[in-house]
Order: structure tokens, then sequence, then C-alpha cells
């Protein structure tokens, strides 16, 4: 009953800005009706819905990305093909440029993107590049007569602020659920590789993702992406990437064509009360400790040392250690950061520089063809012991010949052709000939590549 009268002020308090009463339903004291009409009467054209169509390879099965599976199973090429369509919701963010933000998952792997405008229009979109581990894609359509959804600062969100869900669940289209900010900076799910996740009580369903979360101003807060239902169906609990999050992947992806995370060389835990007080901080302090730090590394070179706590990267606050891992992941290589420390109780300024972390790495294709596609490097020591496990693959090119040989990102090779390789100077040596056969560590498992 108390959230209900806290949401119908709150509602009555924005709607003070709104037209005169005649043009709205009226109580029986011939006062305006609070609505969140008029808010999404401005938004809602702004909300798009996304089909994608995928040509997905019969190989796509798991058994038959083993190639050794493929060896005896491979199939003609025009047997391998079959269509898959898949929708979700998306968000006009630049009206000028036609971009539209969404999910990663919602347009992974489409050979077709077709949006749904608001008035129907049905519109081909053009993937301009996308962010898995934040889940943000930016699409691009002809900029025509199109609505978009100013962007609010969601560091200013607090945890009770009504907010809205707009999307296209079970492909119903333009559908609006309201409720509350649960939580902010959630982490540790599982769900993506950078978490920073808004918690919202508003309904967020199946095709729901992609599509945007506004405050009552109608400004975008968050982007819409994942529920927690054990029950398979909605509970409550749902998830959405902060709004300055998915700008800066927009940004980057806009200018850059992609994204290109640095290094910054630390490893940091979360802040303990007894790491508190054995760091001689203020009781209330918030940040994270740094654990290590890269011999090499930027982190080395600014002048960080374990058992520094972090409190501010450049001038945000850092809150925890997920807080600040989501922070470098918005930095592009060669990016320039101020970083501030408390040491033994003082406050210390660092500037630093974002590192290439294939800044060492070969081009597959200088190695042998059966690597071309994918970057090449000698796995760094961080033993102590000059142990060297052996070549680590760093990113792999779709549909590549490193590809299709089977390597993958973070692969270490070790074996070829039942020789240890250590070196790039032992790889080029032990390829000279045809390659047969390759040994790497995936994981914790070890697998086995076999060539034709």
């Amino acid at each position: 009953m108390l959230r209900k009268l806290a949401l119908l002020l709150t509602m009555m308090l924005v709607l003070g800005t709104l037209p005169a009463s005649g043009a709205l339903p009226l109580d029986v004291n011939g006062q305006p009706l609070p609505s969140l009409a008029p808010m999404l009467e401005r938004v809602t054209p702004a909300v798009v819905n996304i089909s994608t169509v995928s040509m997905l390879r019969s190989d796509q099965h798991p058994l038959m990305r083993d190639p050794f599976f493929r060896w005896f199973f491979e199939r003609p090429d025009n047997m391998r093909k079959r269509r898959n369509q898949s929708l979700g919701s998306g968000v006009i963010v630049d009206a000028e440029r036609g971009h539209v933000l969404t999910n990663h998952h919602v347009i992974e792997q489409a050979d077709e993107i077709k949006i749904t405008l608001h008035d129907g229009r049905e519109l081909k979109a053009e993937l301009l590049g996308s962010d898995p581990e934040t889940d943000v894609a930016l699409l691009q359509i002809p900029a025509r007569d199109l609505t978009a959804v100013p962007l609010s600062n969601s560091n200013t969100l607090r945890v009770g602020d009504f907010v809205v869900a707009i999307g296209n669940p079970f492909g119903l289209r333009q559908t609006v659920t309201s409720g509350i900010v649960s939580a902010l900076g959630r982490s540790g799910l599982g769900i993506e590789g950078f978490e920073n996740f808004i918690q919202t009580d508003a309904s967020i369903n199946p095709g729901n993702s992609g599509g945007p979360l506004v405050n009552l101003r109608g400004e975008l807060v968050g982007i819409n992406t994942a529920i927690l239902a054990p029950s398979g169906g909605n509970v409550g609990i749902g998830f959405a990437i902060p709004s300055n999050m998915a700008e800066a992947i927009r940004q980057q992806i806009a200018e850059y064509g992609g994204i290109q995370r640095g290094t910054f060389g630390v490893s940091v835990q979360d802040l303990t009360p007894d790491l508190v007080r054995a760091l001689d901080a203020p009781p209330r302090t918030r940040g994270a400790v740094v654990n290590s730090v890269q011999a090499g590394s930027a982190a080395e070179q600014a002048g960080l040392r374990a058992g520094d706590l972090v409190v501010r990267l450049n001038d945000q606050p850092i809150r925890s250690a997920a807080d600040l891992h989501t922070q470098f992941a918005l930095l592009r290589v060669g990016d320039q950061v101020a970083v501030e420390v408390l040491r033994e109780g003082r406050t210390r300024k660092m500037r630093a520089k974002i590192a290439d972390p294939y800044a060492d790495y070969v081009d597959g294709d200088s190695i042998h063809r059966q690597f071309r596609g994918a970057l090449l490097g000698e796995v760094v020591d961080k033993s102590g012991f000059g142990n060297n496990p052996g070549i680590a693959i760093g990113p792999v090119d779709d549909d590549s010949n490193a590809w299709r040989s089977g390597l993958r990102e973070g692969d270490v090779l070790f074996q070829v052709n039942r020789k240890r390789v250590k070196t790039l100077t032992q790889l080029r040596a032990a390829t000279a000939r045809s390659i047969r056969q390759l040994r790497l560590r995936r994981g914790d498992r070890l697998v086995t590549l076999v060539s034709r």
C-alpha cells in the first residue's frame, strides 16, 4: 500500500509539468489522474522490434565443432544450413545517425537483421559492431523521421527510483511494465564477462532483451538484458545494463568500428572491514584492494603496489573490485587513466596508459597458413619459476583457417605433430611442413585437433 501511494505521489509530481487538465482524464474532484501515458507517448516511437535470420551450419552441433567428428561426418554444403529466427527489442539513441542499441545475444550469428518501427515501417539494419563481453550491440538504420530516447546519467540512479521497461516480450509489440530500481552494481552472476547490472522488479521477459529501461522523465537509464527465473518465468528480478556503459560501448563502436580492450596489469579484491583497519583507511571507505601488480605492466609503470586501495578511476568513485574491473572494460588501448589510491593512510594520484594485451603477438599466417586468422603469442610466465607452458592463442576470426582448424581464443598450444613447443621459434620449426596434429589446453581440458 505504501509503495502504491509513493508511486501515486511521484507520478503526480511528474505530471505537474504536463498539459492542462482538459487534455487528461479527471478524477471526481476535477484533478488530472496521474498517468505514465504522456511520457510513454514520447518514448515508445523510439522502441523497435528486432527480428533476425541466421543460416546455421549443421556443424554448429556441439559434436560437429570437434574436427575429429567433422573428419568422418562432413556433409555437402547444401545440406549444412537451416533457417533460424529470433525476436528481441532495441532502442533508437541517435535519430540523426540512425543508431539503435540492443543486446549482442539478440543479433548474435545473424545473417539478416530486420527492424520494425513503432509506426509499422520495416527496415533492414546494418550491424556496426557488438561486444559479447558487455552484451551490447550497435545497429544502424536509415535516418528518416526517427525518434530517439535521451540518455540519463545512470550513475545518479538510486535504489527505490521508479523505472519503466519497454519491449516486445514473447513477440507482443510495445509492452510496458513498471517498477523500481531494486539494487545497483550487481555482479558475479556469470551472465556476461563484465557485469555492473541495474536490478529491477519491472517485469522483463523473453523478447524484452535489448529494450530500454527509462526513468519517469522518459530518459534511458539502462538496456534490459536478463532475468533471474528459477521457475522459468518472471519472478521480479530483472537486470539491465547501465546506460553509461552502453553509451561508452556505442561511442567506441561508432568511432573505431569495434572494441579494443587494453590491459592494466593488476589483480584486485573487495575491501573488507578487516582490510579497512589494516590499511588505516577511514571507516566507511569503499574501493578495490590491489593484490598483485604484473611486472612491466601499465600499473607497475604508474607506481601501483600490492596493498594499495584504489578509490577512484578517472574521477569516478570505485565501490568494489567488480566496479574497477568494469571501468577498465570501457577503456581502449592507449587511453590515459588517472588512478587515485590510499597508501599508508595517505592519498596518492597516479597516471597510466592502457596497454595493448596483444602487442607482442604475431599474425598466425606468418607462422603457417593453418593459423591464418589468429594472433599467436608466447605465454607470459607468471609463476616466477621460469616455466613456459606454450603458445597463447589470441583473438580468432570467425570462419578463418585457424577457426576451421579448431583453435579458439584462450587456448594454449603446447604440442605440434607430437613435438613440444614453448616459443614462437619452436612453433615455426615444428610447422615447417604439414600440420597433422595439435595438442592444446582449453581451460582445464586437454584437446587434440587432427588435420586432414
